[in-house]
């Protein structure tokens, strides 16, 4: 897992604006009613619709085609379709999405209460695209830099016929979407990319070929959004149909994937309005004349009719979009050809920031005295829209790590070497190990497999004044929040946020060897300049993750909800606690591998059959690949649980 939390996140949000240019659906609508109908008009809000995911360092693309998404009126009725791609089909590089939502576009819904939502994927040979990262982490069942070829990755829980083969995933909502027009609704639905169950690279014992099996079914699940001001947009692409004093019409534009050189769109439906910033005003770039200004309304900019634009912009409270950066070019290319991703190295010595390309390919950036950095940070319109540090000077203090997510723009894409003109961080992302938690300050201590990458950061919490969002009643947050990776839905917020997670971060356990102990694992998101730590990164919020331990065996059987394991290097056993708690409940699955097919089978534990297909599962020797919490017994609290039949795997 990559000790990060790798999630696709479909952030349906649902706002009343015009100004997100959203069609009436073919649920109904009051522009749809006859005026000599004798029914009431059917009343609507516009949703719109977004993807996002967290961070993957093995992965440099999990490409994947979005076919449709549609909501499930509770109650029954025809369920109303919120999003439908364009033809082609594009593709959605979730790895290029860390902790970012993709806006792909809105639509008109009724008012009402929904309970659950289908997603629709494309699965045929080759709709998937898996490239590895440049260099993964130690043990990963693949080389990095390449491309895994079509046959070695099976979709589990396909349907339909050769050729138009997708997987429909249905989930079920705890509570009911309430779409309203009274307020901005906004719906999480996490599909974990790093979840044990989505992407499992099988390697048989022996030898033989590696089989990727994806699985759509089970790690999707709600997560909250409660605040439309917070969300980081990445850039959205498109062409500029319309030009009006405060606003520009912008069509979706979707880059091809794999990439082309050069690189061609795939024409969106959906249309957006975009307003300038006229109060921090937006930086407008035109790439084909190389100019950079600063503009507080398109009054003067009729011009950017019919070019292509690149457009980083954030929601306001009433749902409106704002531009800060605005890069325009005649060319789709130009506006393309910036480097996007997450950074792969820092080197302080050369003035190089390295970033790593969704094709696996590291993109060395020279960063010079011009070169200016901005922080995005939505819900605050003047720290979004100014530089936060400028030149080479900024590289320094591990205040740019490997594994931000940076989307980069260069002075001339024909140069050598490439120049920064400028560094947008999208997600300030620090993880790894945690120790000496206190309440001031933790310890990340963070390994790779390029040794001059590893870095040991001081992670200080936000202030305790600080605004951090809204909680599930809508009421105002402020101070540090954390959450458990394995229970997104409860939320550490509050004066006492910071002694539980110091209390929840102090346990580990002991294989002894050359595994010796596993500590907490934990993931924070930062913000810049808080009174915390002015002008540095604080934690606005911490996700403590489960530890990922090498394959293992059982070494004695399941008793009274307890096993014990061992694994190859480990001297000593370690007691594996799991859960059959209904809402709580530890996730297993049975991974099969006969005749070189994997099938990846969910085992329900909350039931009598289910806890008996374990207890038999489990029996002593059984390769095992458990991801948990460290408790302060030094036992292991599982969260995910995977044992393994058939062909047996090698690691």
């Amino acid at each position: 897992m990559s000790n990060s939390t790798r999630a696709l996140s479909l952030c349906i949000t649902a706002t009343l604006l015009a100004a997100c240019g959203g069609s009436d659906s073919s649920g109904g609508s009051a522009a749809g009613t006859s005026s000599t109908s004798t029914s009431a008009p059917t009343q609507t809000a516009n949703v719109a619709v977004m993807v996002s995911d967290a961070s993957s360092e093995d992965w440099a693309t999990i490409g994947v085609k979005i076919m449709s998404i549609s909501l499930i009126p509770q109650g029954g009725g025809t369920n109303v379709t919120v999003y439908a791609a364009p033809s082609p089909v594009p593709v959605t590089n979730l790895v290029l999405l860390d902790q970012l939502d993709e806006l792909l576009g809105n639509t008109s819904v009724p008012l009402g209460n929904y309970s659950g939502a289908i997603l629709t994927l494309s699965a045929n040979p080759g709709d998937i695209l898996l490239t590895t990262a440049t260099n993964p982490e130690a043990g990963f069942a693949a080389p990095g830099g390449v491309t895994i070829a079509a046959n070695e990755i099976q979709v589990q829980h396909t349907q339909g016929a050769t050729g138009s083969l997708t997987v429909p995933v249905t989930v079920n909502f705890d509570s009911p979407l309430v779409v309203t027009s009274t307020q901005n609704n906004a719906l999480d639905l996490e599909f974990n990319l790093g979840h044990p169950a989505f992407l499992i690279g099988h390697v048989p014992v022996g030898g033989g070929p590696t089989v990727w099996a994806v699985n759509f079914d089970g790690p999707l699940r709600r997560l909250p959004r409660y605040d439309l001001t917070r969300l980081v947009l990445r850039h959205m692409y498109g062409d500029v149909s319309a030009v009006a004093a405060d606003t520009i019409t912008v069509t979706r534009e979707f880059p091809s994937e794999p990439p082309v050189n050069p690189e061609t769109a795939i024409a969106g439906i959906q249309s957006l309005q975009i307003s300038a910033d006229s109060v921090n005003g937006t930086i407008f770039y035109d790439l084909d004349a190389k100019t950079r200004t600063v503009i507080d309304s398109f009054s003067a900019e009729s011009s950017l009719a019919g070019r292509y634009v690149r457009i980083a912009a954030r929601y306001q409270q009433n749902g409106t979009l704002v531009a800060t950066r605005i890069y325009a070019s005649d060319e789709f290319n130009n506006v393309w050809v910036s480097p996007e991703g997450h950074v792969l190295h820092v080197n302080t010595t050369n003035d190089m920031v390295t970033v790593e390309n969704e094709s696996g390919i590291g993109v060395p950036l020279l960063v010079n005295g011009n070169t200016q950095f901005f922080v995005r940070e939505p819900y605050d319109a003047a720290v979004d829209s100014k530089p936060i540090g400028t030149g080479p000077g900024f590289l320094s203090s591990e205040d740019l790590v490997r594994g931000f997510k940076v989307h980069a723009t260069v002075v001339d894409p024909l140069a050598t070497p490439l120049v920064a003109q400028n560094i947008e961080i999208e997600t300030a992302r620090y993880d790894g190990a945690i120790s000496s938690p206190t309440t001031a300050n933790f310890l990340y201590t963070r390994s790779f497999v390029e040794t001059t990458d590893d870095y040991v950061y001081t992670m200080n919490y936000v202030s305790g004044t600080t605004p951090n969002g809204k909680d599930a009643s809508g009421d105002a947050i402020v101070g540090y929040k954390w959450w458990n990776f394995a229970y997104p839905t409860l939320l550490m917020d509050g004066t006492d946020a910071v002694n539980e997670f110091v209390a929840a971060t102090g346990g580990s356990v002991n294989f002894g060897g050359t595994v010796g102990a596993v500590p907490s694992y934990g993931v924070s998101f930062s913000t810049w300049n808080d009174p915390a730590n002015p002008g540095g990164w604080a934690a606005f919020a911490s996700i403590l993750l489960p530890s990922r331990l090498p394959l293992g065996a059982v070494a004695a059987g399941l008793v009274s909800n307890s096993f014990t394991m061992t694994t190859a290097g480990g001297t000593m056993p370690v007691t594996v606690d799991i859960s059959a708690t209904q809402g709580s409940a530890t996730l297993v699955y049975q991974v099969d591998r006969t005749d070189g097919v994997v099938t990846v089978s969910p085992v329900d534990i909350t039931t009598t059959d289910g806890l008996t297909q374990l207890t038999a599962g489990l029996a002593v020797g059984t390769p095992v690949k458990v991801y948990g919490i460290p408790q302060g017994d030094a036992a292991l609290k599982a969260y995910v649980l995977a044992y393994f039949t058939g062909t047996m795997p090698s690691n």
